[in-house]
């Protein structure tokens, strides 16, 4: 039983934070961002859509240049 929870635990981790821990990290501050807006009586639907405009262009330029400079980060 351990074992298939620590299996679990790390196909969890793999899956969540995978390539770009900071992509996760902005997922999580942006679901937050949601609640506090939603909790202020706001209209909370426009929060995650802007962070998507904002993380998936950062995330793919940074991987393009990781692929520019070569795999060594030359």
């Amino acid at each position: 039983m351990t074992r298939w929870i620590r299996a679990f635990g790390a196909f969890c981790y793999d899956f969540v934070i995978g390539d770009d821990w900071r992509v996760a990290v902005a997922v999580v501050a942006a679901m937050a961002m949601t609640y506090g807006v939603a909790a202020a009586s706001i209209p909370a639907w426009w929060v995650l859509p802007a962070a998507v405009v904002i993380v998936l262009p950062m995330s793919l330029w940074r991987e393009a240049r990781t692929h520019r400079q070569g795999p060594s980060g030359q």
